[in-house]
């Protein structure tokens, strides 16, 4: 970064504008803060991060990250395996949970199609979602992608691919604005969502 007389204050200065939503003031502040650090503190921070990258992956079931085989919710014997909610992000589970009101699984999809940024059905976790309905005891697919151009588009490419399987595939209703993400939904308009999804 222009301006600096220190290589690595530099370098990790970039490195912290690499990350979403963080400018180059931001950058600077963070770096300055993590010199700040006690050795120990910046190594376990340090540590945290190579430590999520070796050991979290996909769940095997529904593609969300997990340290496990299996994630928390496909293992609970107590959610109902019967229906899937589809959606674009993990964190779109998080979101998905806080209205403590759907008590099915989830599958992870990994983002949306984008024509245009090179992401088709084979960049998504797709043919893992259809391994899992081909197995049986799937009544419902919820299509919760985000209410935007490549959300529609994804749902809309699932659901023909789910029709002839004899499943019953609805959408959430739009009590999500349109161009908005599940993740900074609130509870209220997530459960209304919910609660009013329509059939496909």
């Amino acid at each position: 970064m222009a301006g600096y007389d220190v290589a690595p204050l530099a370098k990790l200065t970039e490195q912290f504008q690499r990350l979403p939503g963080i400018g180059a003031k931001t950058a600077q502040r963070l770096a300055y803060f993590v010199l700040k650090m006690p050795t120990s503190q910046a190594e376990e921070f340090s540590q945290a991060i190579l430590n999520a990258h070796e050991k979290i992956h996909y769940c095997r079931i529904c593609c969300n990250l997990t340290d496990k085989d299996e994630c928390n919710l496909c293992s609970n014997p107590k959610r109902d395996q019967s229906t899937i909610c589809v959606v674009e992000d993990p964190r779109d589970i998080i979101a998905m949970e806080r209205t403590q009101e759907y008590h099915g699984v989830y599958h992870v999809l990994h983002g949306a199609m984008s024509p245009l940024s090179g992401i088709g059905p084979d960049q998504l976790m797709i043919k893992q979602l259809l391994e899992r309905i081909n197995k049986g005891n799937v009544e419902e697919v919820i299509m919760a992608t985000n209410p935007t151009v490549e959300g529609e588009t994804t749902a809309m490419y699932i659901s023909k691919l789910l029709k002839p399987l004899g499943v019953k595939v609805t959408r959430l209703a739009y009590g999500i604005p349109v161009g908005g993400d599940l993740e900074y939904a609130d509870e209220v308009t997530l459960l209304r969502a919910l609660e009013g999804r329509s059939e496909l």
